[in-house]
């Protein structure tokens, strides 16, 4: 646990729905992405990248649930789309 640092923590599942806390859009054109810190139902809060959306249309609050996009590795990445 980050807050406690007690080892006793244990897998919970997950949804994967949320909300926009923060986000931010780097590059332009194709080469655009956007970073966001993501507060998933459960309080927990992730940083991601926002997939799939038009990133001018983002906001704070906007409910997000969560895609897995594949890497180059072959693994697939967990990443949020607006809903």
């Amino acid at each position: 646990c980050p807050f406690c640092l007690s080892a006793d923590t244990v897998w919970q599942d997950s949804p994967g729905t949320g909300v926009v806390y923060s986000f931010s859009t780097m590059g332009k054109d194709d080469a655009a992405y956007t970073m966001a810190y993501v507060t998933l139902d459960e309080g927990v809060t992730v940083m991601t990248n926002l997939v799939d959306c038009d990133p001018t249309q983002v906001t704070i609050g906007q409910k997000v649930r969560v895609v897995f996009q594949p890497t180059d590795g072959g693994h697939s990445v967990p990443m949020f789309t607006p809903v």
